[in-house]
């Protein structure tokens, strides 16, 4: 077993919809089966699924995405705010109700948030993630949307800089079923810093379906491309019964009230993964 604190990664999507929460999800339950300590982890999510868990150390309910506790059911551990310290509720109007450290603080609008709560938010992120990493062997972080979002860099709290805070390595994922996940890749990488750049580490292709002969001039061009290795190409995995947290996911329906069949899919996602990506270079490139 790996010393402490934790060793990191960080799974990021060159899309919104690209498949982050399956990927990380999957990777807990195949670190779990290693026989490791596994955490989720995303520093910031914006859904309106949430689940009510209790705060160990106040004796009473918070809130964290359905998501992160669908990964901590993965990870085979109990579920933290910790997993999920800014959880921000669309309510419709450009407003979100933000629930901080699992508490509801208040309603905002988007510019109202950056000037009153990201500087506490960004506080309550690297406490949370600093009680994860001492406690556990790997910590699984998740990212959101896109990390190539330039003109909403100044106030992102959910990639990069959380990969630097964390000094976790990233894998990008895209989703290849709309299209066009070559330029969506491409593209992100070279809207990137060179030193962010270099942090990614590998790319992984999700949701494919059709002939393999046909994508395998893509994947040549994308290594060639961009310099970074295919870790993996994950299929099109249907009838998943998933807690889905983004707008434009198309999987949803799961439900906490089912833990057993949620438990079945994190079997199954375990499965695809570890037939799919290559997890030994993976867990090469955590240092493992």
């Amino acid at each position: 077993m790996i010393a402490l604190p934790a060793v990191t990664i960080m799974v990021q999507g060159a899309t919104s919809s690209a498949g982050k929460s399956t990927l990380c999800a999957g990777l807990c339950r195949v670190f779990r089966r290693e026989g490791f300590n596994v955490a989720p982890f995303k520093s910031q999510n914006m859904s309106t699924r949430a689940v009510v868990i209790e705060i160990e150390e106040e004796g009473r309910g918070g809130e964290i995405s359905a998501a992160q506790a669908f990964q901590a059911l993965a990870a085979g551990v109990r579920p933290s705010v910790d997993m999920n310290p800014v959880l921000l509720k669309p309510l419709g109007d450009m407003t979100s109700e933000v629930i901080l450290a699992g508490r509801s603080v208040g309603v905002t609008g988007a510019r109202e948030y950056r000037d009153k709560y990201v500087k506490t938010a960004l506080e309550q992120i690297q406490k949370s993630l600093g009680r994860l990493v001492d406690a556990y062997d790997i910590v699984v972080i998740e990212g959101a949307g896109s990390p190539a979002e330039v003109n909403l860099k100044d106030r992102d709290i959910c990639n990069m800089r959380i990969a630097k805070m964390a000094n976790a390595p990233v894998i990008l994922v895209g989703n290849i079923d709309p299209g066009g996940v070559l330029a969506a890749i491409v593209g992100t990488l070279d809207l990137l810093e060179p030193d962010e750049r270099d942090r990614v580490r590998g790319l992984v292709i999700n949701k494919f379906r059709g002939d393999f002969s046909l994508l395998q001039p893509g994947l040549e061009f994308l290594e060639e491309r961009t310099g970074k290795p295919i870790l993996g190409v994950l299929p099109y995995v249907h009838d998943l019964k998933m807690i889905e947290e983004d707008s434009l996911g198309g999987n949803g329906g799961g439900s906490f009230s089912d833990v057993s069949g949620l438990d079945k899919t994190c079997d199954r996602l375990a499965d695809v993964v570890s037939e799919s990506v290559d997890v030994a270079e993976l867990m090469r490139i955590m240092g493992m």
